[in-house]
């Protein structure tokens, strides 16, 4: 698997508006599901945090810091690729970046 095709943990996330793939936690809306977000450092219509656009185009969707679980970089165009990966579906501390030892 290549570096970029894992998932990490949200700590390590830029914050720099770069859009990022983020796993959003199961709740009781539904299961847990991958949405393209990005870092905002806020506006005239809300504070600084993570927002989604392109996924609901002409809704802005926040997310709190609790309700994202984990996060990877884009992607690169492969065609042999589904187009999103599946949702980390592990614990949350043990496997995300390797063992932690």
């Amino acid at each position: 698997m290549d570096e970029a095709d894992r998932w990490r943990h949200m700590a390590n996330a830029p914050k720099d508006g770069s859009r990022i793939l983020v796993t959003i936690r199961p709740s009781e809306q539904g299961p847990a599901e991958v949405d393209l977000a990005y870092w905002s450092n806020g506006d005239q219509f809300a504070g600084e945090g993570w927002r989604a656009s392109d996924s609901s185009p002409g809704q802005i969707i926040e997310y709190a810091e609790p309700e994202l679980k984990c996060w990877m970089p884009m992607p690169s165009a492969n065609l042999r690729r589904a187009s999103m990966p599946p949702p980390w579906e592990g614990d949350d501390d043990k496997n995300l970046d390797g063992s932690g030892i």
